[in-house]
């Protein structure tokens, strides 16, 4: 039984890639540092899949910490890596905070990784590397162009120190993951997206609103280039997202990887506006969301979406949900959390 380590693996997109890796019989670990998910998150894990995944509270920019983590973990196969900060809002108001925690944490793990001829590495990277696209659907080939925002920055910088570390140490082999915008929660409800504070993306915030929690939904801008003036995103299930993790550790650990390092988007391939989120979150699940148009957004692309040829392809895989289903699952982890917290 491989083990698979998950940095952020408590956060929305780590936990259910930890529901995945375990039901596909990988033993798995993870290293997070609760700064912006709940440590009852492995209960959800634990209740879905019948078995408890290994936890520490670890923040990974502490190198030391991490070493003394890794000695105890010496049979660790692969490494997932989520953690990282990721609300692009936030990292124009705090752009020390997003260069220092998504920077030094993977040093971190490269640093370990060579020091214990670790050789597999998934990254959890965007579609914020190509900025505002030339040409849509957007391919892997697309040029990575400056960043609107540090956070994507230092996604695009990531990439750059792991191709360079594959450069310099040929045994290390690594996919990075460039996904869209994943939305939705696990079907059984039990684990979902729940940020803490004010939401900085969409789906939850929509869900806030329905839930009264927030009073208005903020749509910001209606002036882009786009049908509706609203920006425009591709939008897939988080546990589709989840199983194409589950597919890159094994092609690594199978060694069927084509290139030390490869890229994949992962997407629907189709764009849907944020007037358009709104009304079929509407329309599924009967009810009225209050909401505003506002300003633009410092940070934001008009609009991007997939191509996702080279997944479909090369990984065999393929988003699957419907937007209408990933949306009611979104609701209803919404109504279960605020039900049971």
């Amino acid at each position: 039984m491989n083990t698979v380590l998950v940095t952020g693996g408590t956060g929305y997109i780590g936990s259910h890639t930890a529901v995945e890796l375990i039901n596909e019989g990988y033993r798995v670990l993870i290293a997070d540092n609760l700064s912006n998910s709940e440590p009852e998150v492995i209960d959800g894990i634990e209740k879905i899949t019948g078995v408890r995944p290994g936890f520490e509270q670890l923040d990974i920019c502490d190198g030391p910490l991490l070493k003394e983590y890794m000695d105890k973990n010496s049979d660790i196969a692969a490494i997932i890596h989520f953690a990282a900060s990721k609300a692009v809002g936030e990292s124009v108001e705090k752009p020390l905070k997003y260069y220092r925690n998504n920077l030094v944490s993977l040093l971190n793990l490269l640093e370990e990784m060579q020091q214990r001829s670790l050789s597999n590495l998934v990254f959890s990277s965007s579609c914020t590397v190509y900025g505002q696209p030339d040409k849509l659907p957007v391919t892997e080939s697309a040029p990575v162009k400056k960043a609107g925002s540090p956070y994507g920055n230092t996604k695009k910088i990531a990439e750059d120190i792991i191709e360079d570390s594959i450069m310099s140490n040929p045994s290390l082999k690594s996919i990075s993951l460039r996904y869209f915008n994943p939305i939705g929660a696990h079907p059984s409800a039990l684990i979902g997206e729940l940020p803490r504070g004010v939401p900085d993306n969409l789906v939850p915030f929509i869900t806030q609103t329905a839930a009264g929690l927030r009073s208005e939904l903020k749509v910001f801008g209606d002036d882009y280039n786009t049908p509706d003036g609203s920006c425009i995103r591709d939008y897939l299930h988080v546990t589709d997202l989840a199983r194409a993790h589950v597919v890159a550790i094994k092609r690594l650990l199978g060694n069927r990887n084509k290139k030390n390092y490869e890229v994949f988007n992962l997407g629907t391939g189709k764009g849907i506006s944020v007037l358009e989120m709104i009304k079929t979150f509407e329309r599924v699940n009967s009810l009225k969301i209050n909401y505003t148009i506002t300003g633009r957004r410092a940070g934001d692309t008009e609009q991007v979406w997939a191509d996702t040829t080279l997944a479909n392809n090369e990984l065999g895989w393929k988003a699957e949900s419907s937007l209408e289903e990933t949306l009611v699952s979104a609701w209803k982890w919404e109504q279960y959390y605020r039900k049971n917290n």
